[in-house]
Formats: structure tokens, C-alpha cells, sequence
């Protein structure tokens, strides 16, 4: 189930972050949206409505987690960058995912968010000095965390997300 669960493993914060490997998680980043839309074309509502694990999210859901998460991500490393060390706000992902449009919206609709989020995040990960890097928010349930670790968790999240739909796909022989 955990193979199910974690399809790459889950992600070590506490890993150092070369600048080589932040700039492959950038990469990531930005290549996103383009590499779920691929995983998305030509699957009917049925298989959009499948759960990628045994009381997992549908597909329609983890798609519309992806921008309703990368938006608060965004806005954790824009609060990190114009206020001293936020405490920042933790959101349920879990009862966001329930909400009737997460069930029943066009993908299509998260997969423009997700592009336009992508497009401007990534321009602002260009642009971060090595101080910029380094500065520091903190959540309440995880900790102390820089922006440049928090670079590494969403870059894995996307790649995380996307292997649920992938790997899901490969077991159903979509």
C-alpha cells in the first residue's frame, strides 16, 4: 500500500539542496502542468473519477489538489520573502479535495491555474539570490522551513502527484 501511497518514495526536507538539484526541482517545477496534461489526455470522466489507491483521491481530485496546494506553496515562499520568519497558515487539503468542485470540475479548469501559477513561480525561482534561498518560514505542524527546501517538497510534490496518475494508469492499461 505504501508503494501505492508514495509511487517516489517520500520527500527528505531535512536533505541538503545542491545548486545543481535546485535548479533540476525548478526544472520540475515549471515542467509540471505541461507533463500532467499529457497524463490527462483522452481519459473519459469514468477514469477521471477512478481512485488512484484503495481510498485514495479520484484523478479529478489529485488534479484539482495540485493547483489548490502549489497556490498556498507559492504564497508560503512570497511570505517567507516580505515578512521576517512567518508563522504560516496550514490549510485541510483533505475536506478542499471533498468540496463539490474538486469532484466534479473539468480538469481543464486546474490545469490553466496550475499553467499561469507555474509560469510565475518559476520566473520568481529564477530570480531568488542565495540569501533569498535561505530565508525561512515556519508551518505549525512541520517546522522551520527555507524557501529553498521548499523548493525541493513542491517540486516532489508535483512529481508525486503526477506518478499517481501515471502509475495508475500503467495498472488499469489506460
Amino acid at each position: 500500500m505504501d508503494k501505492l501511497r508514495y509511487p517516489i518514495g517520500q520527500f527528505d526536507l531535512d536533505a541538503s539542496i545542491s545548486e545543481d538539484q535546485l535548479n533540476i526541482f525548478i526544472l520540475s517545477i515549471g515542467s509540471l502542468p505541461t507533463k500532467l496534461a499529457q497524463a490527462l489526455a483522452n481519459l473519459s470522466d469514468e477514469q477521471l473519477d477512478t481512485p488512484y489507491r484503495p481510498g485514495g483521491w479520484t484523478v479529478r481530485q489529485v488534479v484539482h489538489h495540485l493547483p489548490d496546494s502549489h497556490l498556498n506553496g507559492y504564497t508560503r515562499q512570497k511570505l517567507a520573502l516580505t515578512e521576517e520568519n512567518p508563522i504560516i497558515r496550514p490549510y485541510d487539503e483533505v475536506a478542499w479535495a471533498e468540496l463539490p468542485e474538486a469532484k466534479t470540475a473539468d480538469p481543464g479548469i486546474s490545469l490553466t491555474l496550475l499553467h499561469a501559477l507555474h509560469q510565475r513561480w518559476v520566473l520568481m525561482l529564477h530570480q531568488l539570490s542565495p540569501e533569498q534561498l535561505n530565508r525561512t518560514f515556519v508551518h505549525p505542524v512541520s517546522g522551520q522551513q527555507t524557501i529553498r527546501q521548499h523548493i525541493g517538497l513542491y517540486a516532489w510534490h508535483g512529481e508525486h502527484h503526477l506518478a499517481h496518475i501515471t502509475e495508475l494508469k500503467k495498472r488499469m492499461d489506460w
